[in-house]
């Protein structure tokens, strides 16, 4: 039966729902997630150690984790191959840490290094003092040593045949001597960018420790085989963390052996940077990668306050009077100090193990980073053993780790977690999920319902898209997961020209009411 009304549409042909609305929109694919990274916990430090990184981070306007992650390594190189902490029956762990953090140029990454280490290099220019009589004695001594051994050697040279055998054993004897006579070296205790033989070198002259903290990345190219025909060298990375036995040899010297070499590592680097030390051949099998504690803070260039609080200077003098004296006072130790936890603090470790097994196993959250997050619970432990000492910096060595303070480093030891998840997502990401995480973000606070990519192109910064093809890696991986989809191009008009710039439209769920 028709009616008036159907009537009116006779000889029409039904319009889809699309020609009218447009192709209905599927249920969008999430990107890869983005980690929520957290904050450095500063109360997690003694209140003269959280009181510096603070006061740094202020005046200098940066993240809290640079100093922060600084504050360990520093307390690590006083105290580093001084001291190690006894877990559990012979589990033993050195106090010393390898840190990275990424952070964009412009951070004042050096102002920062440069108020953190003050004092280490206070305590190095007096330790360089207070050795000088012994060395000047040393070197007076071998010169006199070897003068007389040469003199004895000529002597024996030019010997009637029946006194030379008698004047060759003397003159064997003093050379003997001489060489046994050792000068010590200048104390050092921190290096720049090092080449791994150079590191050897110095473990070997600095009784089996050092540090390397530096403002820049530098040590992974040489790590990578800057110097080394591009073949990878980190055999002395690997052992001067575990402290493993380090070979040193050295030409015209017989080799020499370091027994628990320490090394410790405070460095910053450029974001890219840590993301491609993950490519340096064997990084990864052979564990470096799994031997750093990483940061990723957000940066606060474009909104720095211009007229922060300066560094009181109660708080700068008691900074380097504690940093110091844990230096002096560790720095001639010749046993390492054994750390030991009390029954509360051991059972605070033993719940913390608990939760990384019950991580790390196929399908747990940790199984991503299993290689790190099996080192994770040493971390912890090294970490308390250098927390326990800068509480305790005149007389740490003569009491046990308490559980406050191992658990005061599980609380690092979380942090550490998180941002090592989010670093080694970055080392194995598509290098086109943050372009999409960025261009995703800004069509949402823009609240587009359409743009063209030429428009995009002018809203996004240029030092993320330097060039308007730039974008075409996110872009084709929104639209491949449903985000934007691309309208057909219009045709061309015979006139030439430049041709107009893609059109897309947007998800509407990029602009619905929050």
């Amino acid at each position: 039966m028709t009616t008036p009304e159907t009537d009116l549409w006779a000889g029409f042909d039904p319009l889809a729902a699309e020609v009218v609305t447009g192709p209905v929109w599927d249920e969008p694919v999430p990107l890869a997630p983005h980690r929520a990274l957290p904050a450095f916990p500063v109360d997690a430090l003694p209140g003269w150690l959280a009181d510096m990184v603070t006061a740094v981070a202020e005046e200098t306007q940066t993240p809290a984790d640079l100093a922060g992650c600084l504050a360990l390594s520093v307390i690590a190189t006083a105290a580093g191959g001084r001291a190690t902490v006894c877990v559990r029956g012979r589990w033993r762990e050195p106090v010393n840490l390898y840190t990275a953090v990424a952070l964009d140029p412009g951070n004042r990454k050096s102002a920062v290094f440069a108020l953190m280490t003050e004092p280490l290099m206070a305590a190095e220019k007096t330790l360089v003092e207070l050795s000088g009589p012994a060395r000047a004695e040393a070197e007076t001594t071998a010169r006199l040593a070897k003068a007389a051994a040469d003199k004895a050697a000529a002597k024996a040279a030019n010997a009637e045949p029946g006194l030379r055998d008698q004047l060759t054993a003397e003159a064997v004897e003093l050379a003997q001597a001489a060489e046994d006579i050792k000068v010590p070296c200048k104390p050092q205790l921190v290096a720049d960018d090092v080449t791994p033989e150079n590191l050897a070198t110095l473990l070997a002259e600095q009784d089996g420790r050092i540090s390397v903290l530096s403002p820049e990345g530098g040590i992974f190219d040489i790590i990578a085989g800057r110097y080394s025909g591009g073949s990878p060298n980190m055999e002395v990375f690997l052992k001067g963390h575990a402290g493993d036995m380090v070979r040193v040899n050295r030409q015209g010297r017989d080799a020499q052996h370091i027994e628990h070499p320490a090394v410790t590592m405070g460095l910053a680097v450029q974001p890219e940077v840590l993301e491609s030390i993950g490519q340096i051949k064997g990084a990864d099998g052979r564990g470096l990668l799994a031997r750093f504690l990483y940061a990723q803070p957000e940066s606060l260039v474009g909104r720095r306050n211009l007229t922060p609080d300066l560094i009181p200077d109660h708080v700068a003098y008691t900074y380097a009077q504690r940093l110091g004296g844990l230096a002096l006072a560790m720095a001639g130790w010749t046993d390492p100090a054994v750390l030991t936890l009390t029954p509360e603090a051991d059972q605070v470790m033993l719940a913390y193990q608990k939760v990384t097994e019950s991580r790390i196993g196929k399908g747990g959250s940790l199984a991503g980073i299993v290689k790190w997050a099996s080192k994770r619970d040493g971390a912890v432990a090294r970490i308390a053993g250098l927390l326990h000492l800068a509480t305790h910096p005149d007389h740490g060595w003569t009491r046990p780790i308490e559980a406050a303070t191992l658990a005061a480093a599980t609380r690092l030891g979380d942090y550490f977690t998180v941002h090592a998840q989010h670093v080694f997502d970055a080392m194995g990401a598509d290098p086109a999920q943050e372009a999409a995480h960025q261009v995703l973000t800004h069509l949402t606070d823009a609240r587009l319902t359409g743009f063209t990519k030429r428009d995009l192109f002018r809203g996004l910064p240029r030092g993320d898209f330097p060039a308007i093809a730039d974008l075409d890696p996110a872009l084709a991986l929104l639209e491949e997961h449903g985000w934007i989809r691309q309208q057909p191009q219009p045709p061309r008009s015979g006139r030439g020209g430049r041709p107009p710039s893609p059109r897309y439209d947007t998800h509407p769920r990029l602009t619905r009411s929050a």
